[in-house]
């Protein structure tokens, strides 16, 4: 359906990407390998049950992500990049060679297919080879009087996307409110949407001039055909309309066009005003209708055109062409709204095969990220916000070093015994959605119970399953383990509380008991409640970590006093339990010799 979806978007003249639907195709594709296959569809493998685990399955979706944006822009090496900036949460060499060997794989399978369609007919993909958009040219230069006007590109469109970004935010607040009362609303806004774009893609080109056709001309004037850089949309012969040779274009075909060199006369200023306006505006009001939407691409055509106008502006003085500027400006504007910078870099290059561009692309990237951080967070953080998505930051917020375990532990515990009652298990499992328990035993020469490990509610729901129950609270050891095998305890029920439904049990069984020993494991990371909340976020996201048991410091009645998940690192969570903190103003340094040298919050 992505696939399908993600076709149908682009070709109806919608202003969205295939570079989200191309990265979520990869990572779906990925995760089925990583749960061994289909099971509903009868496509399954034996070997692939290897993979049946959290690391390998989040590995999997990684390379996925990777093999989407080099099959999007044929750019293996910037998909690793982008892996490893955006995608992966830890990075180990294991995966970093095992993305380039999927980026590989990618670039052979496309360069395969392109020479198959230069044999028959495939439309556009045979055109080109593996450099989408080529603007090589041997006799480019560029001296230091040009950097101020980069400079300015760079941090005007840094602005443009921090602006995009809040734009999009307010967008999508919208769509959500929208997208809630049903999927009749859902298709209704689509079509809206579609209709809006289509009306303007077509309309706007009737207010733009007609234009004479260049005498030095590569191609045909007009164009004859799908694509082409001269339109001639109602105007006499020998005439182009370049506003309609910009809308009357796919996403790609008008990136070509303006990245092009020798094509400094081909526009007009208002006709490209227009067209930034147009793109920025529908761009955003695009993105979050029910159809498979990227942004990659609409945000490069946009910067595009926002780099050309400033070409054009800066004029003839300097010796970097529009179509230059046009590739620095879809640099500033992705740095500003998306705020990666070494996977950008190397996608751009790929895309463009210009490496002596490189200097610039790097100053632009680095300024217009540097100065969009000013304003708000990247355009990934923001959806995730939206979603509702526990994301975890790759550094703590400065009021976290305030803020230790216990400070944002909340109740109620739920804790099972090393031998509890089955109905006891049933009870905790229905009026919970924890998806771990603490195992506490209490052990007969001592007066305080011992934290023995923790258990999932997996593998809970597999002992209730299975009926592994006894009469009597004895242990039963670790023979219980020839009685189950590695597939009964996979993760693949993990988080639906309604399998339990699925299980029937007798009054009799829920009398019954279960030792959770053999299942437990005892040895789960453990921090004391006085620990750094700021230390708790660095081991719970550089191990990878779903659950974090809180022991107390001093000797209590319970050996373990809550547990950490990624809804406990939130700000929001956070905010319900201090409100004042985070309204502070943080000081860095002490303003004199005799203060505290430890950071502190002013209010």
């Amino acid at each position: 359906m992505q696939i399908v979806g993600s076709i149908l978007a682009v070709s109806s003249s919608l202003n969205v990407g295939k570079a989200g639907p191309m990265v979520h195709t990869g990572a779906c594709v990925a995760a089925i390998m990583g749960q061994g296959g289909s099971k509903k569809f009868g496509l399954t493998c034996k070997w692939l049950q290897v993979l049946k685990n959290d690391r390998d399955r989040r590995d999997l979706v990684t390379c996925g992500s990777a093999a989407g944006i080099a099959a999007a822009f044929r750019a293996p090496v910037g998909g690793v990049l982008f892996a490893l900036e955006e995608m992966a949460s830890w990075w180990r060499s294991a995966l970093l060679w095992r993305a380039f060997f999927t980026t590989a794989v990618v670039a052979i399978v496309l360069r395969a297919l392109i020479d198959v369609c230069l044999r028959g007919e495939c439309g556009l993909f045979g055109k080109g080879g593996l450099i989408m958009y080529d603007v090589t040219s041997a006799n480019i230069s560029y001296h230091l009087r040009d950097v101020p006007a980069v400079l300015l590109l760079a941090v005007i469109g840094g602005l443009l996307g921090s602006i995009y970004n809040l734009l999009l935010n307010k967008v999508l607040q919208i769509y959500n409110i929208i997208n809630k009362k049903g999927i009749a609303y859902r298709i209704i806004l689509a079509c809206l949407i579609s209709v809006s774009t289509s009306c303007l893609l077509f309309g706007l080109p009737w207010i733009a001039s007609c234009r004479l056709c260049p005498s030095d001309a590569s191609e045909p004037c007009p164009t004859i055909g799908r694509s082409g850089n001269y339109k001639k949309f109602q105007c006499p012969p020998g005439y182009y309309n370049d506003l309609a040779s910009l809308f009357f274009n796919t996403n790609d075909d008008a990136i070509k066009n303006l990245f092009s060199k020798g094509t400094d006369t081909e526009f007009h200023h208002s006709s490209m005003l227009i067209f930034f306006g147009t793109c920025f505006f529908l761009s955003t009001f695009s993105y979050g209708i029910v159809a498979p939407t990227g942004l990659f691409v609409p945000v490069i055509v946009t910067g595009a055109a926002y780099g050309r106008f400033v070409g054009m502006c800066v004029g003839s003085n300097l010796n970097l062409n529009h179509g230059l500027f046009a590739v620095l400006g879809s640099a500033s504007l992705l740095g500003g709204s998306m705020r990666m910078t070494v996977s950008l870099c190397v996608i751009i290059l790929e895309l463009t095969d210009n490496l002596l561009l490189l200097p610039l692309i790097m100053l632009v990237l680095l300024i217009s990220k540097t100065v969009a951080d000013v304003f708000d967070a990247n355009i990934y953080d923001i959806i995730m916000t939206l979603k509702g998505l526990p994301y975890l930051k790759p550094h703590a917020e400065p009021y976290m070093r305030q803020l230790t375990v216990g400070d944002v532990v909340t109740g109620p515990l739920q804790i099972f015994h090393g031998i509890e009652k089955v109905g006891n298990i049933v009870h905790v499992l229905r009026t919970t959605g924890h998806n771990g328990f603490p195992v506490v035993d209490e052990p007969p020469l001592s007066s305080s119970p011992l934290l023995y490990g923790l258990i999932l509610r997996t593998h809970l729901v597999t002992l209730l399953r299975k009926k592994l129950f006894f009469k009597t609270p004895t242990p039963i050891g670790l023979d219980a383990f020839l009685q189950f095998s590695a597939d009964d305890f996979t993760t693949k029920d993990l988080g639906l509380c309604d399998q339990l439904d699925d299980i029937e049990l007798s009054e009799e069984e829920m009398e019954m008991f279960v030792d959770l020993h053999p299942f437990t494991n005892t040895s789960p990371y453990t921090v004391v409640e006085t620990m750094s909340l700021a230390k708790a976020l660095i081991l719970f996201r550089e191990v990878g970590l779903r659950h974090l048991l809180v022991i107390p410091k001093v000797s209590e009645r319970l050996p373990v006093v809550g547990i950490l998940t990624r809804h406990d690192f939130m700000p929001e969570h956070i905010q319900n339990l201090h409100p004042r903190l985070l309204r502070s103003r943080w000081r860095r340094y002490p303003t004199s010799c005799k203060e505290s040298p430890t950071m502190a919050y002013v209010s």
